[in-house]
């Protein structure tokens, strides 16, 4: 992250709109036209910047939206698209065809590993999940069939910490492309610096901020947006996952306050994990020394924008972690709700929500729990407040006794 300030290549855009507003005019065509039969087809055949031809295409929202993004991971293009999986998907069908193999973390969003586990192998594409942290397993597990090593920068819901840099140098060696998603790490990782060939975003969670759409992008070289768009092959073209400009729009403006959001969730995330860890609860946060991946990700991280806002809690058991979550949001402390970057915070039990699509055997060996609870940890102005709130409704559900906490 040396030299590299995403929050600064956010600041450093500059839109006028059509009448000359400081927000860029918003595209709100389906199809557009044309002075002339010649300038359609050459836009229509990829040959004529700054014309659009219809907005499964491209739009100028949603261009804007891709070039900020782009700017924002340090890579050449991007190419925004309705939801997190509208991205991921097309990249994988990109990057691979009927016999290839993915090399994937065994620990990565739900709908990833469905996606890869019982969706691709129908199109003849195998994956085989491994424990991502460990760099001799990753390479043993690649073949000659092999197309794309797979990871998330940290993983969900574990919060594993991928090494770009180690995987990277593997992607190399064996010619293979380097995919990572970077949704829980925005600003604060930039995997493209670190020899990632693409990263994905889900713009629904932090980038967004505001639990009010879903979407998704993919940043990477021109050449390969270009395939992602092409009409006759590319796999975002022609599957359609095509976001909407007043959308795109709506994250445009929300991208501007990411810096401030992320350096909060931070925040507040570590005096959380802190306070609990010391209270004696189980606690996994990629800030905390106990962390198996701490100094590596500490390497990794522009620590302006710290460790990020997601962390998880052990409690033991399904029963006391419903029951815990019941109560803090009986008590205003946020929701029982998936997903993540909102400004209140968000907590579930992954094993019966967003992993619920990983078998339990499967769950079990990699060390997801049923008393694991995760969270993302919100704005709040007074986390010290938080924490106490939090520690009450652990009291009076015998998760903590008065004795063990601290003060």
């Amino acid at each position: 992250m040396e030299n590299f300030n995403p929050a600064d290549k956010i600041q450093d855009l500059q839109y006028f709109g059509e009448f000359g507003g400081v927000n860029p005019s918003i595209s709100d065509s389906s199809t557009y036209t044309f002075l002339s039969a010649k300038t359609m087809f050459d836009t229509f055949e990829g040959n004529m910047e700054g014309c659009y031809l219809y907005s499964r295409h491209s739009s100028p929202s949603n261009l804007y939206l891709g070039q900020a993004l782009a700017a924002m991971e340090g890579t050449e293009a991007a190419n925004v698209a309705a939801s997190g999986m509208g991205a991921i998907t097309p990249v994988l069908l990109q990057l691979c065809g009927a016999g290839d193999h993915i090399v994937s973390s065994r620990t990565i969003y739900g709908g990833t590993y469905a996606f890869m586990k019982n969706f691709l192998p129908r199109l003849n594409i195998k994956t085989a999940f491994v424990d991502i942290t460990k760099l001799d397993v990753v390479e043993a597990a690649i073949t000659p069939d092999t197309k794309v090593l797979y990871c998330e920068t940290v993983s969900n819901p574990l919060l594993e910490v991928a090494d770009i840099d180690g995987l990277a140098k593997i992607a190399k060696k064996h010619n293979l492309k380097l995919v990572v998603d970077n949704t829980f790490s925005p600003l604060s990782v930039a995997p493209a610096k670190m020899g990632a060939d693409v990263v994905i975003h889900s713009l629904t969670k932090f980038i967004n901020g505001s639990s009010d759409t879903v979407g998704g992008v993919v940043c990477g070289t021109q050449q390969f947006i270009n395939e992602l768009r092409s009409v006759n092959d590319g796999a975002s073209m022609l599957l359609g996952p095509t976001m909407d400009s007043l959308r795109s729009a709506s994250i445009m403006k929300n991208l501007r306050t990411l810096h401030i959001r992320m350096k909060q969730h931070s925040h507040n995330a570590m005096y959380l994990a802190q306070r609990f860890e010391k209270d004696g609860i189980k606690t996994v946060y990629p800030g905390l020394a106990s962390h198996p991946s701490h100094e590596l990700y500490k390497s990794m991280i522009n620590p302006e924008f710290g460790f990020g806002g997601m962390m998880t809690i052990d409690v033991g058991t399904l029963d006391k972690a419903n029951a815990l979550m019941e109560l803090m949001q009986e008590r205003n402390l946020g929701y029982l709700a998936v997903s993540l970057g909102f400004y209140k915070t968000l907590f579930s039990a992954p094993g019966t929500s967003t992993s619920s699509e990983i078998p339990l055997d499967e769950q079990k060996e990699m060390g997801l729990s049923d008393g694991l609870i995760r969270f993302s940890i919100g704005l709040d102005n007074d986390i010290e407040r938080t924490y106490r709130m939090m520690k009450a409704c652990m009291i009076d559900l015998n998760i903590l006794t008065e004795e063990a906490v601290t003060v």
